[in-house]
């Protein structure tokens, strides 16, 4: 699946689903990932909670709805593979700009995950598991 092709051109809605080493679940709400030419995605964010499980258990989901009628989507579930802390490549992602003096404080990460398996959002579908 041509995942670069389809967040460039498709609307919606994004959660980010993680848990920390115990188990405990959070989501949070996303924009569409960065899809680099590997097919590997990242996702610019603070150091919050979902951030925070990510440094003590790898394993993530991302849940996107399109825009429209009807529930059409898909469910990445994703493994992280690393992060970047306030670099250039993350300053060239950033798709919000902010007034001088507007922009959140506090650090930016750029981390990035393998993608493990691609479900439509509803149903169980034909996963493409990937290598």
């Amino acid at each position: 699946m041509d995942l670069c092709g389809y967040f460039e051109n498709t609307k919606g809605h994004g959660v980010l689903a993680t848990a920390d080493a115990a188990g405990r679940v959070n989501m949070a709400i996303f924009s569409r990932p960065h899809v680099f030419e590997d097919q590997t995605v990242a996702f610019i964010m603070p150091h919050h909670l979902t951030h925070s499980n990510l440094q003590s258990n790898l394993h993530a989901a991302y849940l996107f709805t399109e825009e429209g009628p009807g529930y059409k989507g898909k469910r990445l579930y994703l493994t992280k593979l690393r992060e970047e802390q306030d670099t250039e490549l993350l300053r060239s992602l950033r798709r919000r700009t902010y007034a001088p003096g507007q922009e959140k404080p506090g650090p930016r990460f750029l981390v990035f995950f393998r993608v493990d398996k691609i479900l439509p959002l509803i149903g169980t579908g034909e996963g493409a598991a990937l290598p």
